[in-house]
């Protein structure tokens, strides 16, 4: 019953978070701050057993810091606040994703699997292409759409090469695409932190995604062009171009894009209050261009609400985080943390390849990649000032998300070893070559431009 109204609750406070900017009234922070506390207890019975161990190690973390130091505060109170930017950013996402499928783009992109192709290599090319136009625009719902159709055409192959196949196309398609959308929270929580403007980041995010995918698809073309392909009736498509719905796709992002950076400039907000405040009246002016805006709503609404109610374990990660950070920054603790990175500071490359590893060490323990850039953003603070802060914000970026195609625990391996029905350990262990090659492109990028 809670889960079903938990949006109701969720609403109010994004809505005082965003009034509270417009309007900056003492009192209103104490109540979104009040009703913060609430949303984050009222998460606890709906989040999963690893979002919870991580609140209670942040949280509980933070108050042995708050007595330890004597940090007792008015201001301690409106800590739970602190990201309440980036939960506004996850509450409008949803409405992009609907207005993508209201349009039938989905579908449209999904016939590129769906075409004749002489072998698997080919299909290998093909499936991570469409994966990665899907997921720029629905994110997590291109993955089980993906899985989906390709579990359909695979039937007739093996198991093994099946469950290889899908957790490599689309995983890694995932991870990559999501590198310079706008809308991915890594990106915005980098920006946020180095104080690089998206769009400064943009061409060399754009650059190390493209020749990630492009480097992947010729490697997975090789390996298993030697497999024919021969795809059930009902997996055989006609010869309708996806070429349009990808260049609509492609329009929408680039207005989309421009939308963000007029409405930025003229405001003087910053990227992710811009990008949570344009998402909903671009999806509906869009809707209305393609002639479905009530399909737009139903689906939008459906959806959002659907979503909303099932966030308990991002409420959970960004306010505890919010509390751990804020706290962690009034202590001395905090230098002990930097101080293995500050002894690397005339190595600021060491420094980057060991935030990659940091990432990928952290995500076998099935810590998020979000709780993993919350501590290393504290970490290597102080070298930023003194080296390229660009540098800091792609590895940020890419790091966490070359995570995406081995984090065990991560909802992305859980949701395909789940479709997939295989271990979530050999996933992990059959795209950690991958992993390392996204990550080390990244690393490699940054240190170039220090």
């Amino acid at each position: 019953m809670i889960t079903s109204r938990l949006y109701l609750l969720f609403t109010t406070v994004i809505a005082l978070y965003l009034i509270t900017i417009f309007v900056p009234i003492d009192a209103l922070h104490y109540i979104t701050a009040g009703l913060t506390l609430l949303l984050l207890l009222l998460s606890i019975q709906g989040a999963s057993m690893l979002f919870r161990i991580l609140a209670l190690v942040f949280n509980g973390t933070a108050i042995v810091l708050l007595f330890t130091y004597d940090l007792w505060q008015t201001d301690v109170f409106l800590y739970p606040t602190e990201n309440l930017s980036l939960l506004g950013l996850l509450f409008m996402l949803p409405w992009m994703n609907s207005v993508v499928r209201a349009g039938g783009y989905d579908r449209k992109i999904n016939q590129l699997l769906s075409g004749n192709t002489p072998n698997l290599g080919s299909l290998y090319q093909r499936a991570s292409a469409a994966s990665y136009i899907l997921v720029t625009f629905i994110n997590l719902s291109a993955l089980s759409l993906s899985q989906s159709v390709l579990k359909t055409n695979l039937k007739q192959m093996n198991q093994k090469l099946q469950q290889s196949f899908i957790s490599e196309t689309t995983l890694r398609a995932f991870a990559v695409a999501l590198c310079w959308s706008p809308m991915e929270i890594l990106i915005a929580i980098s920006v946020d932190s180095t104080g690089v403007g998206y769009f400064t980041m943009l061409p060399w995010l754009m650059l190390i995604s493209f020749l990630t995918l492009f480097l992947d698809m010729m490697i997975g073309k090789i390996r298993y062009r030697h497999l024919p392909y021969d795809p059930p009736p009902e997996a055989r498509a006609g010869n309708t171009s996806v070429v349009k719905p990808v260049l609509i796709l492609t329009a929408a992002l680039t207005l989309f894009l421009l939308t963000i950076v007029v409405i930025g400039n003229v405001t003087g907000f910053d990227f992710i209050l811009t990008v949570t405040l344009v998402i909903f009246p671009f999806a509906v002016i869009w809707s209305l261009f393609m002639k479905r805006f009530r399909r737009f709503l139903t689906i939008g609404f459906f959806t959002w609400r659907d979503r909303t109610n099932h966030m308990q374990n991002f409420i959970l990660l960004f306010v505890s985080l919010a509390v751990f950070s804020t706290t962690l920054n009034e202590t001395p603790v905090l230098d002990v943390i930097q101080r293995p990175f500050l002894a690397m500071e005339s190595s600021t490359w060491i420094v980057l390849f060991m935030m990659q590893g940091t990432y990928l060490l952290m995500s076998m323990f099935g810590i998020h990649p979000i709780a993993t850039i919350a501590v290393l953003i504290e970490a290597v603070s102080p070298l930023m000032e003194q080296a390229e802060p660009l540098s800091f914000a792609l590895v940020f970026v890419s790091g966490a998300l070359a995570t995406a195609t081995v984090g065990t625990y991560g909802v992305t391996v859980t949701m395909t070893s789940m479709n997939t029905h295989q271990n979530p350990y050999r996933i992990t262990a059959r795209n950690m070559p991958f992993a390392i090659l996204y990550g080390s492109i990244g690393t490699i990028t940054a240190i170039l431009l220090l």
